[in-house]
């Protein structure tokens, strides 16, 4: 760091990313991406979109709302629209925290939780998964904080079922709970009704996973207006120009090809059951997962072991060295030959280890 950085971001501890390989070919199963390309109607709407980049984006993104609010069944009103869901994080640790308002959040989630609190100088409760990696959702009643719960819950791959959420809500009137749907396509249950029900629930959504538009940074919050009023007051003091038009554009072609959408998410999840199949068949303990990756651990490979020989054979998964995580790793769902070919990798090296199930 130089010498002028503020005192205030010096513990800081910045998100780290999945590894984006550049050069040698990996198939790349780390980072949660889809396998698939988007909708062609996607990338049509931003290549026309390009024609007019001399002018500034929609702050508003009028279209994109109508749009959402069309597929989704709820009112233009209801959705801010933001640059990754992550901003939507961040946007809401700024507005419903401060010092005398925490952040509340299970111990084993999204990175970003603990990196957004500690940004924005918020003190933040970590409470503990239960032993099968469930969350306890007595423990977020009255939790005295803006909750935040990913569900499905990453790491992991667990769903929380809805009754749940809403008992969670319902259990924090006078604070925000926000919803993380990263994963929601493919499985568990939505939310998104209950925004209509209770003022302070905030859901957010990506067109990065089950939308194949990771890398073009596009995701939205639902809320009540009253709620997103004062997200867009700090979206305003902050990048009002937050999605390029290319982007906005895309985001439009992706949501009027529901089919599509439905049709990659079916071969994920296809994928995914097969792929959990298999590794209960080596000898892996795994989560019923509801997301497109799945969380396994091995009784007699270590996970990092298990993340460096995947490397050497040109796979790459999610290794989380820490103490709670290191039996584990990650790994997202690709198409089926990619899994069938992974399979074959750790069956490989389970071999080599002498403790292949017979």
């Amino acid at each position: 760091m130089s010498r002028y950085f503020s005192a205030k971001y010096a513990k800081l501890k910045p998100y780290v990313p999945g590894e984006q390989p550049q050069g040698r070919k990996f198939i790349k199963l780390n980072t949660n991406e889809s396998p698939f390309p988007p909708s062609p109607r996607a990338v049509a709407a931003a290549a026309e979109a390009a024609k007019g980049l001399n002018l500034y984006s929609d702050p508003e993104c009028r279209a994109l709302n109508a749009k959402l609010a069309e597929v989704y069944g709820l009112a233009p009103n209801e959705f801010l629209c933001v640059n990754g869901s992550d901003e939507i994080l961040n946007f809401a640790f700024m507005a419903f925290c401060d010092a005398t308002h925490p952040a509340v959040f299970p111990n084993i989630s999204y990175g970003f939780y603990k990196v957004f609190a500690d940004l924005n100088g918020i003190p933040c409760r970590e409470i503990p998964l239960k032993s099968d990696f469930t969350i306890d959702a007595d423990d977020y009643i009255g939790a005295g904080g803006m909750v935040v719960i990913a569900n499905p819950n990453a790491p992991t791959g667990v769903a929380l079922p809805l009754s749940d959420v809403e008992r969670i809500v319902a259990g924090n009137p006078d604070s925000v709970v926000l919803i993380d749907e990263a994963y929601i396509d493919f499985g568990g249950e939505t939310a998104l009704p209950l925004i209509r029900k209770y003022k302070n629930l905030l859901v957010a959504r990506t067109f990065s996973k089950s939308r194949m538009m990771a890398g073009a940074r596009l995701g939205f919050g639902a809320a009540c207006p009253e709620l997103l009023a004062d997200l867009n007051a700090v979206k305003y003091s902050t990048n009002p120009y937050n999605i390029n038009s290319m982007t906005m554009a895309a985001g439009i072609g992706a949501l009027d090809d529901e089919a599509y959408t439905r049709e990659c998410t079916a071969q994920v999840c296809a994928a995914r059951d097969w792929t959990t199949a298999e590794l209960c068949r080596l000898g892996f303990k795994l989560n019923d997962s509801s997301t497109n990756f799945v969380f396994a651990a091995h009784p007699h490979v270590g996970g990092k072991e298990l993340y460096e020989k995947l490397r050497e054979r040109g796979f790459l998964v999610r290794h989380f060295d820490t103490p709670l995580l290191k039996d584990y790793n990650r790994i997202s769902i690709g198409t089926q030959a990619q899994m069938e070919q992974f399979i074959a990798a750790v069956s490989a090296i389970l071999e080599e280890a002498k403790c292949v199930a017979r």
